[in-house]
């Protein structure tokens, strides 16, 4: 289906919607492609192709909401009865006042830079190129050290297109590609079994990073040979970039809106305050050119602006959309991220750790959970033993514990070494006086 069709065919269900009795609606016509190939013990273990497409739409009526979906597009008669019934089902519900469009001015309006988030060549590429992609980086490593127990290398990428209208005059369409490539290695250490990952991911098939990357889940597993636990105590924590993210989602899910408003946030009325020590700068930035988050309109229509977070440590912003907004009596500003983007140190990950007298610089977490209300927090970790700025010991089987606000209070040092194959461009970051639980 063309772009010119979905459009058509969402402004015939939006209209016919209105006819039937709907006061405002909203509707999306989607589809994706996506596959992968996994390869273990130099043979195809798994290969997968997956195409969907849908339409969904989201309806007020009588000041009562519900959102449905469907993927049988062919048979208009089919999406008439779909929407007749789905519009008989929402008299039923209770009335939420608060549930409308966002206000028409706050809309993305057209125009804009392109963001180049889409690969024309994304249909262009052999099958075989795929499976022979993975097999290259299990080959890397297979038969390379008698310690290995095994290899997994996997292929994925996937396309995805959307077109969206509301009655109260929005209209847009976006589209992005994928790609990534990824290996996971175990090796032998007596009874234990380390196992480590590396991966990379791009927009675009040629800018995809195929080689040392099993190499380096090689190298990466074999460090760990020997992890202990050591004593327990209060000490500084390096978190290398790609992980950062595990320290960074429970301050950002506690500025979601509809954790504000349920009071399930640590958070609550801080705009304007600090909650995190001058470090701590991160810029909200919808229009970095192929950035994996870079959007110029959010879920909902609202066009997107680049936006301070936090700046040094100050909160600057919450991410509230229209219900939300409602609800809490506030401007709505968009009701997720797209990239966040740190100000970055003067150092990276191996400078930093080779300034730490004793610490630990964490390369893993194992389970764990925060408590959005309170800001608690507990994980496990694995990672290395840092003295005089050497890696002493590989550990494992210990837990780190605190606050939230605590922690980023205590944030002293961020890296220059930015994660780049996600939409929260992380680089590697200290804390000093983490709790960490072991013998």
């Amino acid at each position: 289906m063309t772009i010119a069709e979905k459009y058509k065919l969402a402004k015939w269900a939006m209209q016919h919607a209105l006819d039937n009795g709907a006061q405002e609606v909203s509707v999306s016509i989607f589809d994706s492609t996506s596959s992968s190939v996994e390869v273990r013990d130099e043979k195809i273990d798994k290969l997968e192709q997956a195409n969907q497409a849908g339409l969904s739409i989201r309806l007020m009526v009588d000041k009562k909401y519900s959102a449905h979906s469907t993927n049988r597009l062919g048979n208009k008669r089919e999406l008439q009865k779909f929407i007749e019934e789905a519009i008989k089902g929402t008299r039923y519900l209770s009335e939420d006042e608060f549930r409308t469009l966002p206000d028409p001015d706050l809309y993305y309006k057209g125009g804009g830079v392109d963001l180049k988030t889409f690969d024309n060549n994304f249909t262009d590429i052999d099958p075989q190129q795929k499976i022979d992609a993975a097999f290259a980086v299990e080959k890397e490593v297979v038969g390379s050290d008698d310690r290995i127990i095994s290899v997994t290398a996997s292929y994925y990428d996937g396309i995805n297109n959307t077109v969206m209208v509301t009655s109260n005059s929005f209209e847009g369409d976006t589209s992005n590609t994928y790609y990534g490539i990824n290996a996971s290695v175990s090796v032998s250490d007596g009874d234990a079994r380390p196992q480590s990952f590396w991966g990379e991911s791009a927009i675009f098939y040629n800018e995809l990073k195929t080689e040392g990357i099993g190499e380096k889940a090689l190298k990466r597993a074999l460090r760990m040979i020997g992890q202990e636990k050591i004593k327990s105590g209060r000490m500084p924590m390096i978190i290398e970039n790609r992980l950062a993210s595990q320290s960074l989602g429970p301050i950002i899910s506690a500025l979601n809106g509809s954790a504000i408003q349920q009071k399930n946030s640590f958070l609550i009325d801080k705009l304007g305050e600090r909650v995190g020590s001058d470090k701590l700068t991160i810029i909200d930035d919808p229009f970095i050119i192929s950035g994996r988050g870079s959007r110029l309109f959010d879920g909902e229509g609202l066009a997107l602006k680049k936006r301070p977070v936090f700046e040094k440590g100050i909160l600057r912003t919450y991410y509230i959309d229209t219900y939300y907004g409602k609800k809490l009596g506030m401007d709505p500003t968009t009701g997720g991220t797209t990239n966040l983007v740190f100000e970055p140190g003067e150092r990276n990950l191996e400078e930093m750790t080779a300034s730490l007298k004793r610490g630990i610089l964490i390369t893993g977490f194992n389970g764990g959970n925060t408590n959005g209300t309170t800001g608690d927090f507990s994980y496990g970790i694995e990672g290395f033993l840092v003295e005089d700025g050497k890696i002493i010991q590989p550990v494992s089987e210990m837990n780190i514990s605190g606050n939230m606000k605590e922690l980023w209070m205590n944030l002293a040092e961020v890296g220059n070494d930015v994660y780049e194959n996600s939409s929260w461009r992380t680089p590697s970051l200290m804390f000093n006086d983490v709790d960490f639980s072991g013998l």
